[in-house]
């Protein structure tokens, strides 16, 4: 009978495990010395090895011939716990035996010697799941179990455990394998198995699987399907990635504000009986995709895509604004939620579509005269006229911009202003480094978009200078960014700053002032070299 790939090629030993070795050198290790937990909680993502890892734990422990840590695979017990005969490991699927009945027979059962092994093994898999009684069942066993019992925890959300489990067991956190390190481990076993897989081909499959290893597995056994040549062709009939134009043509129309052509594209659509659902849940996620091209150095690894559609991607992104692709998201979105509501489903989808394609509006009556004084004034900035803080501005008009005043300009016997050029003068902050690092831990977004970034000090207002889309957008529309900023800077300063992007045609840095007369130092200078100066006094004359 076939094997399925992940189940033929699942990990037998902790060195074949990949991309987790910051957890299975640990485990190892505690199973080598012996000092091993009774209780282990095991969470991450699907296919990244928490189960594996939980049956190789279960034979090291128990194998008579342990071998650095691993279990030697050929004794009765490991090949016992292989083949599922050995009753003395229990896996149990936590989401159908939650209730408190089903743990209350595993305390019961607990308590009874292994009848083969050494250590009788129960594995709760997606223990989250477990109803609040159970929970409660468990949590003394679980604290002093017998000596010959030990539980192992698995859950892909970590988020929904009771802290009392969390403090009984000893946690490891399993990541999203690597991209490359899944094609290369993929690369090996098409070989093994006599399949030409290509490297490009390997690489799509990896990222398809979003850093599961069994996911990546399962589609290679899908591709193989296909004939023993795997090639990027392949895997995107297998993956069912073909057929994806027509949201490029959604948003080709949309960043070109035709309506007329979106909701020919989506009549297209609905003659063959598209879902409305699925297809507002697949132009979130083109949006998406749009937004990490925008804003990603390295997006290739965040998008599920072909060569071809990442290509044509970032000829799209072009034509539009980081706010667009922002505003785009929530209101499709929005319109998921409508459309889960609603009979008419096409319609909710197709006013989605006619707002997206609408120009931005015009601003409203009461905002038009703030906006013009917000102009002259920013005019007269960059003139030099004026030099105080906008104080009064409303949170969110004047937002960051420079420092200015209410000083007006001279005027002139023949009645007209006279033009002044004097820029506002900065300092450049010297401790800006020690600021990003501050900020690296508590906003990773904008400390990336922020790598390249300067500051100066006008007063009381921290002036950054950063060429990046993405700070400037965060500055202006989200409060926690710039709170993150702020905090920052205080860790460092100890003061706090008003934030405001740097201007180079408003703002003159300024030179550093030694504070050292000319004359002094080099008087100053002599007598460091023990040379003899006499002074003049009256014509101020030095001679040696």
């Amino acid at each position: 009978m076939y094997q399925a790939l992940y189940r033929k090629w699942r990990p037998r030993v902790f060195d074949d495990v990949v991309g987790q070795e910051h957890i299975t050198s640990t485990l190892k290790n505690e199973v080598a010395a012996g000092k091993f937990s009774h209780a282990y909680l095991f969470t991450g993502s699907r296919g990244t090895g928490k189960t594996t890892c939980s049956k190789i734990i279960a034979k090291a422990v128990n194998c008579p011939h342990p071998q650095d840590g691993n279990p030697c695979n050929a004794c009765e017990i490991c090949r016992g716990i292989d083949d599922g005969s050995i009753l003395d490991v229990v896996e149990i699927d936590a989401a159908s035996n939650n209730g408190v009945d089903n743990i209350r027979q595993l305390r019961e059962e607990a308590y009874f010697l292994p009848s083969v092994a050494k250590y009788r093994v129960y594995i709760l898999d997606e223990c989250h799941m477990l109803s609040a009684g159970a929970v409660n069942a468990l949590l003394k066993i679980l604290e002093e179990p017998p000596e010959h019992v030990i539980f192992i925890l698995a859950t892909t959300e970590i988020h929904k455990v009771l802290p009392t489990i969390l403090s009984r067991c000893q946690r490891f956190d399993f990541k999203r394998i690597k991209s490359r390190v899944i094609a290369d481990r993929l690369l090996y076993i098409a070989g093994q198995e006599g399949m030409e897989l290509s490297d490009d081909a390997a690489l799509l499959v990896a990222r398809l699987s979003d850093g599961g290893m069994r996911d990546a597995l399962s589609l290679l056994d899908l591709c193989a399907s296909y004939g023993n040549q795997i090639t990027v062709q392949t895997v995107t009939e297998a993956a069912g990635l073909a057929g994806q134009d027509h949201l490029f043509d959604l948003a080709d129309a949309v960043i070109q504000s035709d309506p007329s052509d979106a909701l020919q594209v989506l009549n297209r659509l609905n003659e063959n009986s598209v879902d409305f659902a699925r297809l507002c849940e697949q132009f979130v996620g083109h949006w998406r995709n749009l937004m990490l091209m925008k804003t990603v150095r390295s997006p290739d690894d965040l998008i599920q895509g072909t060569p071809e559609d990442l290509e044509h991607l970032r000829e799209q992104v072009k034509g539009v604004s980081l706010p667009q692709i922002l505003s785009a998201i929530d209101l499709l979105q929005e319109t998921m939620g409508k459309i889960s509501r609603t009979a008419f489903k096409r319609t909710e989808f197709e006013m989605a579509l006619i707002r997206l394609c609408q120009k931005p509006v015009a601003q409203p009556e009461e905002w038009k005269g703030l906006s013009a004084r917000i102009e002259r004034l920013e005019k007269a900035a960059a003139q030099g006229k004026v030099s105080a803080p906008l104080q009064d501005m409303p949170q969110g008009v004047a937002g960051s911009q420079p420092a200015v005043s209410q000083e007006r300009p001279a005027v002139q016997a023949g009645g007209a202003a006279k033009k002044t050029s004097a820029n506002t003068q900065v300092t450049p902050f010297d401790q800006w480094a020690q600021v990003l690092q501050q900020l690296k831990s508590r906003n990773g977004a904008l400390y990336g978009a922020m790598v390249d970034s300067r500051a100066f000090v006008s007063g009381a207002t921290m002036l950054v200078d950063c060429a990046d889309e993405l700070f400037l957008t965060l500055l202006r529309t989200s409060v926690a960014a710039k709170e993150s900023l702020r905090d920052a800077i205080f860790a460092v300063t100890g003061q706090k700053y008003g934030l405001g992007p740097y201007n180079p045609d408003k703002y003159t840095v300024a030179k550093p002032d030694t504070g050292l007369d000319p004359l002094a130092g080099l008087l100053k200078k002599a007598s460091e070299l023990g040379v003899p100066v006499k002074s003049d006094g009256a014509s101020g004359n030095l001679s040696t």
